[in-house]
């Protein structure tokens, strides 16, 4: 495992991960960015509750994003169900 420096808030962290180090160094970049925004969103000066708040922002988002994958999913199962039906219509005409 590789060790990568990463900026986040004003703080360098070394990460140890398996990943290629300039896709953590993009995930550290996403978070530090978030923490930014929520900051000068809020106004809060801790970095312990930007960090939180950035935690929950970041959950939401994906929260989101899994609850439209599923939409996407089910609405992709189910037309393909009905081209099957609609195939195999053709089939026996």
């Amino acid at each position: 495992m590789e060790s990568v420096q990463v900026e986040i808030f004003g703080h360098v962290y070394s990460i140890k991960g398996q990943d290629d180090p300039a896709y953590i160094r993009e995930l550290a970049s996403f978070v530090d960015a978030k923490m930014k925004e929520v900051q000068m969103g809020t106004g809060t000066a801790d970095p312990h509750r930007v960090a939180i708040l950035t935690a929950l922002t970041i959950t939401d988002e994906l929260y989101r994003l899994r609850k439209a994958h599923e939409s996407l999913e089910t609405t992709t199962e189910n037309a393909t169900k009905r081209l099957i039906i609609l195939t195999e219509q053709l089939d026996k005409e």
